[in-house]
């Protein structure tokens, strides 16, 4: 759920997997958010680069990290979780709700998944 919290935060508020709401503050350079699950991060935005860090407020301690470019019409995605271990997603728009995702999850697994308005599988 973390890392689909983080996607949210990186393509812009674009996809996600089931509700999940943020409030933020700060301007469209860097912003301080909480969303409902309990996360508290910043997003620093530079070009078309945007970079996340935070933490579970519910666990004091779980620290986590991303980051993400994007290039045209692809989001580019890395991570780090709270237990170090490392995550890349991409994520491919083609329009009308249609996108791709596909990367690798921090035990080693891949995994595509391809979207429409009406949901991934």
């Amino acid at each position: 759920m973390k890392r689909i919290a983080l996607s949210l935060c990186v393509v812009v508020c674009a996809c996600v997997a089931g509700p999940a709401f943020a409030n933020c503050w700060g301007n469209d350079a860097f912003q301080n958010c909480v969303d409902e699950s309990g996360n508290s991060y910043t997003v620093q935005r530079f070009g078309n680069t945007s970079t996340v860090n935070g933490y579970q407020q519910k666990l004091p301690g779980e620290a986590w990290q991303q980051t993400g470019a994007s290039i045209g019409d692809t989001t580019f995605i890395t991570g780090q979780a709270a237990d170090g271990s490392t995550w890349t997603e991409t994520i491919r728009n083609y329009g009308n709700g249609s996108r791709t995702i596909s990367g690798m999850d921090g035990n080693g697994l891949v995994y595509n998944k391809n979207c429409t308005s009406y949901g991934c599988h």
